[in-house]
């Protein structure tokens, strides 16, 4: 025990319960396996449509079908594991009709936008395909171990291959892998406040091995996962709305409500810089992440690599524009960039992993706010040390920022795999052509773009220049 602690008991015993946070033995994966289909046979036109999503996509039919479909009430989803199901449905159904074509679709039909809309509100996320409904909530487990890519299935999918099912898998199992890891380093800060430089020591040493771990799981991705399906079949179908110009959405995707209502929205694609565990880890060890320029276009964009944000507001990041008379979304209209949750202009800009957040179920994004609030253990690592405790204390929190830093090399490492190497040769195999990617194909290599809209190598390597110098202890 150091002589600086104020309390002699073991703080890493501590349990905080933090299901208020919706936060569970799986960490931020559901308590127990997402349903696989909703209760009340009313729901049957959806579940039709959805649970044949990649069939009527290669027959071509996808959009009549999602246009022949009833505006149904969400009245009568039972409970939160229905909604959640609900929203993933309708956000893989969204995007299916957006780009489940030659070209893309500006128009969302009623019979999508009106339950959608309601749905997403309930949950705290915007009316888009997030993480959460792609990875979180997108999964059936044999076993009780989520973390056993073996045992793991996915429920819906844009292209029925391996390759899909193993890339979100992969994103499902990591985030199982860190399952008791948000319980430790919440005690530990507790131990911040007490000075207890051997629980801290501990509880950072269990950090770098989750990390090592979660590392691990996305080096499987190799396995399964063809680069060139990847990216010529699946990848398309995980982009927005958000600088996608090029591809054909200059204005985004208008949200028809019907009765001539409706919106513009301008949302960020599916990515994993949306997952709420890694900018935990980063909340953790206080890696900071900063804002590259002003506008849209800057190069603080796409997936995983997190910051520091706030709790409130899932229309941060979104790009609304107000329709009045609208004929067909397609004459009518304005867009208004809004960088708050107010439609307010921002004093300054926001880094791309403050922005995600508001793609993060709210409850998420809450307990990141309430994670940072509680204490440093940078600050503690940061004091010069005097005794061997302190100095074991810089030691694991140098050892867990470089484990947080490799697991960004390997991102990086696989981005090149999956992404910077496939937009360069030519694709002979079934689908059509890579309209997400289309912004990138004018661009170099290094100004690719990502599926959230915004340049893809530039930040990656901007988030994992910030993680090491954050585990430089110099002040």
């Amino acid at each position: 025990m150091s002589p600086h602690a104020l309390v002699t008991a073991d703080s890493t015993e501590r349990t905080v319960d933090l299901s208020k946070f919706a936060v569970t033995k799986n960490a931020f994966l559901p308590d127990r396996s997402p349903s696989t289909i909703l209760s009340d046979p009313y729901y049957e036109p959806w579940e039709r449509v959805g649970q044949n999503l990649s069939s009527l996509i290669r027959h071509g039919t996808i959009r009549e079908s999602i246009a022949q479909l009833p505006v149904l009430s969400t009245d009568r989803l039972q409970t939160e594991a229905e909604w959640r199901r609900a929203y993933t449905m309708l956000a893989f159904m969204t995007h299916a009709y957006v780009w489940g074509g030659d070209k893309p679709e500006e128009v969302l039909p009623p019979s999508i936008t009106i339950p959608f809309l309601r749905i997403a509100d309930h949950l705290e996320l915007p009316p888009v395909l997030t993480y959460a409904a792609a990875n979180l909530w997108n999964f059936s487990c044999s076993g009780h171990d989520f973390s056993n890519l073996e045992h793991l299935t996915t429920l819906f999918s844009f292209t029925g291959t391996e390759s899909e099912a193993w890339f979100l898998l992969i994103s499902v199992a990591m985030e199982a892998k860190a399952a008791g890891i948000l319980q430790t380093m919440m005690a530990a800060l507790e131990s911040v406040k007490e000075r207890d430089y051997d629980a801290v020591t501990f509880a950072l040493r269990e950090l770098r091995a989750c990390i090592d771990g979660v590392s691990a799981l996305l080096e499987r991705m190799y396995e399964k996962c063809d680069p060139m399906v990847f990216y010529h079949q699946i990848r398309p179908f995980l982009a927005g709305s958000k600088n996608m110009e090029a591809a054909g959405l200059p204005r985004g995707v208008f949200y028809d409500e019907g009765d001539g209502k409706g919106e513009w929205r301008q949302l960020r694609g599916g990515s994993n810089g949306q997952s709420s565990l890694i900018q935990f880890f980063d909340v953790i060890l206080g890696v900071e992440h900063h804002a590259h320029g002003g506008g849209n276009r800057n190069p603080n964009g796409h997936t995983n690599g997190h910051a520091n944000g706030h709790a409130n507001g899932h229309a941060n990041g979104h790009t609304h524009g107000h329709t009045h008379g609208h004929t067909h979304g397609h004459t009518h209209g304005h867009t208004h960039d809004h960088t708050n949750a107010n439609g307010n202009s921002a004093a300054a800009p926001k880094s791309f992993l403050t922005e995600v957040r508001d793609y993060m179920p709210g409850p998420h994004r809450r307990f990141l706010v309430h994670a940072a609030r509680m204490g440093s253990i940078r600050e503690l690592a940061l004091v010069p040390p005097t005794t061997d405790e302190q100095r074991r204390l810089r030691d694991a929190y140098s050892a867990a920022t470089d484990a947080l830093s490799c697991f960004r090399d390997k991102h990086i490492q696989i981005v090149t795999r999956y992404i910077i190497l496939p937009s360069k040769q030519a694709w002979n195999g079934p689908g059509r052509q890579n309209l997400a990617s289309a912004s990138s194909s004018k661009q170099a290599a290094g100004e690719l773009t990502g599926t959230g809209g915004t340049m893809l190598v530039p930040f990656l390597k901007k988030t994992r220049d910030e993680t090491s110098q954050a585990g430089r202890l110099m002040r």
